[in-house]
Parts: C-alpha cells; sequence; structure tokens
C-alpha cells in the first residue's frame, strides 16, 4: 500500500517537481529505497565528456557509485576504479547505437542530447540498452524558434533482449517522456503545462537485420504513439478548456450586447 500510494503520487507530480518530491519520499520510505529508485523515472542531468568535448546523459543505467560512464569515450566522470564497463562486443554495439541515434535526433527533434548505453543482464544469456534523448526548448537553450520561456522534453528507451532462439529474439520496450512547457510573454502571460507518460511494447523479431535495427523499429513506432497521445491528451484538453473559459471576443459581444456603451 506505501509504495502504490508513493506511484500514485509521483504519477500526478510535474517532472520539474519529481527530484524534490522523491528526496521527500525516500526519507519518509528509506525501506522502499531501492524499488522507488528503479520505478520512478527522474528529468535527465548533462555532463560534458572533456575527452571529446561532448555532452552525454546521466541516469541510473551508466551511473556506478557517484560517478557516470560516457558513452563516448568509454571513461567514468569523475574517474572510477574498478567501473562496470560492458563487453567489448557489446561495447562495440553501443559505439554504432550512439552514432546511429544521433542521427535518429537530429531528424525528429532537430538538435538536443542523446546517449545510449548497453549492458549485460545477469543471468549472461541477454542484454539491455537504454536509448535517452534530452530536448531543451527554451530561447535560452537548444530552443530554436524562441517561444518558450522555459521547456523540455525528456525521453527514455529502455529495452530487454532475450537471448537469440533460432534467429528470433524477444524485445521489451518501456518507454517514457516527460514534457514541461513554460510561457511568459507580454502576449500570452505566464502558463505551465507539464507531465509524464509511460507505455510497454513486446514484440519478437527475426535478427535478419540486427538487435539495432529491430530496437531502432519499435522506438520509432512506440515513440510516435506517445507524441500523439501527448498532442491529443495534453494540448488537446487544455485547448479546449481554455476555449470553454475564455471564447473569442467576438462570441462575447453577441452574448452581451447590454454591455455595450450606447
Amino acid at each position: 500500500m506505501e509504495m502504490e500510494g508513493a506511484m500514485g503520487l509521483m504519477r500526478r507530480m510535474p517532472p520539474k517537481h519529481s527530484e524534490t518530491a522523491l528526496s521527500a519520499l525516500l526519507s519518509l520510505l528509506p525501506h522502499h529505497s531501492s524499488d522507488l529508485l528503479s520505478q520512478i523515472d527522474q528529468p535527465l542531468q548533462v555532463l560534458c565528456d572533456a575527452d571529446n568535448a561532448k555532452e552525454f546523459i546521466l541516469c541510473e543505467y551508466n551511473r556506478d557509485a557517484d560517478s557516470y560512464r560516457s558513452p563516448w569515450s568509454n571513461t567514468y566522470h569523475p574517474p572510477l576504479e574498478d567501473g562496470m564497463y560492458p563487453s567489448p562486443e557489446l561495447r562495440k554495439l553501443e559505439v554504432e547505437a550512439n552514432e546511429v541515434f544521433t542521427v535518429y535526433r537530429d531528424q525528429y527533434y532537430e538538435g538536443g542530447i542523446s546517449s545510449v548505453y548497453l549492458w549485460e543482464e545477469d543471468d549472461c544469456e541477454g542484454f539491455v540498452a537504454c536509448f535517452l534523448i534530452k530536448k531543451d526548448g527554451s530561447k535560452y537553450a537548444h530552443g530554436k524558434r524562441g517561444y518558450l520561456h522555459e521547456g523540455g522534453w525528456d525521453a527514455i528507451h529502455v529495452i530487454q533482449v532475450g537471448p537469440d532462439e533460432e534467429g528470433v529474439a524477444n524485445y521489451c520496450l518501456t518507454s517514457t517522456i516527460m514534457l514541461s512547457l513554460t510561457t511568459d510573454s507580454d502576449t500570452s502571460g505566464s502558463f505551465n503545462l507539464s507531465g509524464s507518460i509511460r507505455r510497454q511494447m513486446k514484440a519478437d523479431l527475426p535478427l535478419e537485420d540486427g538487435h539495432l535495427c529491430n530496437m531502432g523499429k519499435m522506438i520509432e513506432e512506440l515513440e510516435g504513439k506517445l507524441r500523439n497521445q501527448l498532442e491529443q491528451v495534453y494540448f488537446g484538453k487544455t485547448k479546449e478548456m481554455v476555449c470553454t473559459l475564455l471564447p473569442p471576443s467576438e462570441l462575447l459581444s453577441m452574448s452581451l450586447p447590454n454591455s455595450r456603451k450606447p
């Protein structure tokens, strides 16, 4: 019951306040700390890999102690002895995945930061891949159009890949999208819209085109569905409410003719 209540609370918490809320929950429920950290997604943070002059995304999947592994140089920041690394074969796939996902990010997001991390399962019969995208849409950061005072899109795609069985592998994709938008201008005033959505997708796919191609197709399909749901739920419902509460001025003049001055 405690975990159900905590998860219900976090689902209703704006993403930009999730870190503060999670810290409070950890202090209230220390015996559930591992479950909370593994099940609750937080807005992504970014660090620069000085060796490659490239930014990479920080998350629980590239963290060991207080250091984070860069997908570009495969080193920890700050340096860490005896850190966890993928196998040479998996590291080769990780490098290729980061290159391909960079192209995907540029085509769909027109910028932003992406990172891909791979690691072996505990039973060594499969592996897990984490695809991350962070886009800061504010006019002070990566926003190209400057419409938003603050804004961000965080996408987290975690795929569990089962072992190869007769040329077919099982994939289980869990995707989370966190969205936040804030405007502050003379024309539109101050407005804030934020929320998150999580969905899961499973598939058994042949390995003719390789793991990377299969994972990419699944991410593209599920992310497209999440975009549509966000547009319908967040933007559609918000527009409907605003139009209902604040009808156009010509409708006001028609419904209130006596309010005009003679």
